[in-house]
């Protein structure tokens, strides 16, 4: 491994998780932001709503197609200049969405944008593991993974109020001084890092894999709506699958593939990826559901739900402080089987807020899903790198960041597919019927939620023990030995 400072000073340590904060921050919240602006923007470029759904699937697909070569890249070419490259290639791609006049320029744009924000996540992530010990790896990513969080809950709120009061173009201009200061950071103070063996890039694999991956994002994109026909939707999911399936039978005839799926076979890096997949279905579609809830259910303003939602964040960086201490008392296995039932707990007393549910419950249940949440992704997260090798690092963090994207697609989906399928009339149905359908949906998803408790009794009780820095797995090691 090459490294242009290969002891980082405590000043480095200190700026360096701001600076990818930062990039967390701006890839999450374009994620949502656009979406309160869709009917404005459909509006000033003279196209119907639905047509904008283009804009938004387009940079969606083009994160989970370029995040699988994010590692290669980083590893031949330097964390420094591949992640400036990935800042600079995001703020240009926001200012010509700024600039668009129609939308095929729009959607050109939102492509760019994404093969920016595609480097952005993954090598920063991975800029941090290989700074800072696996010790002190927890508290990094917990920093970091709060912006994460942030973004999508306040995004509608903030689109809503730019559209309000200033011009929608706003939205993507808003990208450029943060965009411009993270620049200047990175060539200040990123450590440089990349690996000494530079092998090629595999290009069948990555035609085969960024193929199935795109397919089916697309897929998970306009899955319950009309855009595609019945027969359609299982056709697409086939061909995207038998692309998966055929780059994983090519990916083991290989020396050097492009994800290598052998670090799969690592118990704590599979319940990490895969059981964390399972789970943020789960989770991730709560932040869809509650706002068509306070809505519709409750009969609040957009602006007023968002509010509603604000806690959530707030108790994220609030204890965030607390959850390094948390894993460090128990372990990740106590720490993810009792947070996940905690969890599904939370989405069950969701489900049954209504109209006459007093509102300081609806912000005391806001608070304590928020710091839960944030506790659950923090440690999924830490616990893909506990047994991974310095050479595998950048292989775990491109595979970690695109099973993510995949989740937080699907997790959508499948709120949207579970509260559609209990509305009887979709042509004539009253709030009452909506509000009974999202409770509903919201029990599915706390028995789902539930059930992925299973995915982590798998785990060891020193399992990530390295990390996590358990006292009572280093005794009871100590103990056997």
């Amino acid at each position: 491994m090459e490294v242009e400072n290969p002891h980082p000073t405590d000043a480095i340590k200190r700026i360096l998780p701001w600076l990818v904060a930062v990039s967390y921050f701006m890839e999450s919240l374009d994620t949502t932001i656009l979406n309160t602006a869709v009917p404005t923007i459909a509006h000033a470029l003279g196209v119907v709503p639905l047509s904008m759904k283009a804009a938004l699937t387009s940079y969606t697909i083009s994160l989970a197609v370029f995040i699988p070569i994010s590692g290669w890249v980083a590893d031949r070419y330097g964390t420094r200049r591949v992640f400036a490259s990935a800042i600079g290639l995001f703020t240009f791609g926001s200012v010509l969405c700024g600039l668009s006049m129609n939308m095929p320029i729009l959607i050109a744009s939102r492509i760019i944008q994404g093969c920016g924000g595609a480097m952005m996540v993954p090598v920063g992530r991975l800029t941090l593991v290989r700074t800072f010990a696996r010790s002190e790896i927890i508290r990094a990513i917990a920093f970091v993974s709060i912006p994460g969080l942030i973004g999508p809950l306040i995004g509608p709120l903030f689109g809503g109020l730019i559209v309000d009061y200033l011009n929608w173009r706003m939205i993507f201009f808003v990208n450029v001084p943060i965009g411009l200061a993270g620049l200047y950071l990175v060539f200040k103070l990123l450590p440089d890092y990349r690996s000494d063996e530079k092998p090629p890039l595999d290009f069948v694999g990555l035609i085969l894999f960024a193929s199935g991956i795109g397919l089916l994002s697309y897929v998970l994109e306009v899955f319950g709506e009309h855009t595609l026909g019945s027969y359609e939707i299982p056709c697409l999911m086939i061909v995207s699958l038998s692309l998966l399936l055929a780059y994983w039978r090519y990916s083991l005839k290989l020396d050097k593939p492009l994800l290598n799926l052998n670090l799969f076979k690592l118990k704590t890096f599979i319940t990490s990826v895969g059981g964390g997949f399972i789970t943020r279905i789960g989770i991730g579609g709560i932040s869809f559901l509650l706002p068509l809830l306070y809505q519709v259910g409750l009969g609040y303003t957009p602006v007023i739900s968002g509010l509603l939602v604000m806690p959530q964040p707030i108790a994220a960086m609030s204890l965030k402080m607390t959850m390094p201490w948390a894993l460090a008392r128990f372990g990740y296995r106590q720490v993810l089987v009792v947070n996940t039932l905690i969890l599904s707990g939370i989405i069950f007393l969701f489900s049954r807020i209504d109209s006459t549910t007093s509102v300081y419950l609806v912000i005391l249940l806001s608070f304590a899903f928020g710091y839960f949440a944030s506790l659950q992704y923090t440690s999924m997260n830490t616990l893909a790198y506990a047994d991974l090798s310095d050479k595998d690092t950048s292989m775990g963090s491109t595979i970690g960041s695109t099973v993510q994207q995949m989740a937080s697609s699907f997790a959508v989906a499948v709120a949207s597919l579970i509260t559609g399928l209990f509305i009887t009339d979709h042509l004539h149905t009253s709030s009452s019927a909506m509000v009974s359908s999202i409770h509903k949906a919201l029990i599915t998803l706390g028995i789902w939620t539930l059930l992925s408790t299973l995915s982590f009794t798998r785990l060891g009780v020193r399992d990530g023990a390295n990390v996590s820095g358990h006292a009572g797995d280093l005794k009871e090691e100590k103990i056997e030995g």
